[in-house]
């Protein structure tokens, strides 16, 4: 069986990380390399481990989530459909199982809030580590004063908590926002799409999905 640990630590698949986010760099997007990759599989593994799913599910949403976003280097339109065909073929070459690749590609191919749609426990699972990965460390753009939405929103987030209640029936997105660099409003405005899709994730693992901003619940 193919592993979480020999997918993060292939070269090639590496490269075509890190390639993906120096497009995105040109782009003047926020960081999608391996900090995001790792801490979106972190959360994505905490999901999946706290809801009681098979340990080898666990390690296939680890991987989805670390080839995420390697469509992006094709670009950043459809990126998720294109990340998904990369990821069919590194995996399908590296000899995964059919019925493996097919759930991760699944997953992938869903987790842009664009066309995506938790059709999978695991594609939920991606869903919620990819949009509650905020933080001020995935702002590049030093010049505070040349800050677009994207800068000032992330920038905002002093701190992003995703967890599960101890009954299982509740996943609560928790965000501490300095409204010194980005207003409650600035996140609405480009996370609204997002979150909406985080609510349908958590009701297809069997959750409600509440948004809180600085102590106010919001969704």
């Amino acid at each position: 069986m193919i592993t979480f640990d020999e997918i993060r630590h292939n070269e090639d698949i590496n490269t075509y990380i890190r390639k993906a986010d120096e497009s995105l760099i040109a782009l003047g997007y926020t960081e999608h390399s391996f900090a995001h990759v790792t801490t979106v599989a972190q959360t994505a593994r905490y999901i999946m481990e706290t809801l009681d799913y098979p340990p080898r599910q666990v390690e296939l949403v680890q991987i989805a989530a670390y080839l995420h976003d390697i469509g992006n280097l094709v670009n950043r339109v459809d990126h998720s459909q294109s990340g998904a065909v990369m990821a069919f073929r590194l995996l399908d070459n590296l000899g995964m199982e059919a019925s493996e690749i097919s759930e991760i590609v699944t997953a992938i191919g869903n987790h842009d809030e664009g066309t995506g749609r938790p059709v999978s426990p695991m594609a939920a699972a991606l869903i919620l580590a990819d949009k509650s990965d905020v933080r001020r460390s995935r702002v590049r753009n030093r010049e505070e004063g040349s800050f677009d939405i994207h800068d000032r929103v992330n920038y905002s987030v002093k701190k992003a908590e995703l967890k599960i209640n101890e009954s299982r029936t509740l996943i609560k997105l928790k965000l501490s926002v300095d409204t010194r660099y980005g207003s409650v409003m600035d996140y609405f405005e480009i996370f609204m799409n997002r979150m909406m899709l985080c609510r349908k994730a958590a009701e297809e693992l069997g959750l409600q999905f509440k948004l809180m901003i600085n102590e106010q619940a919001l969704i």
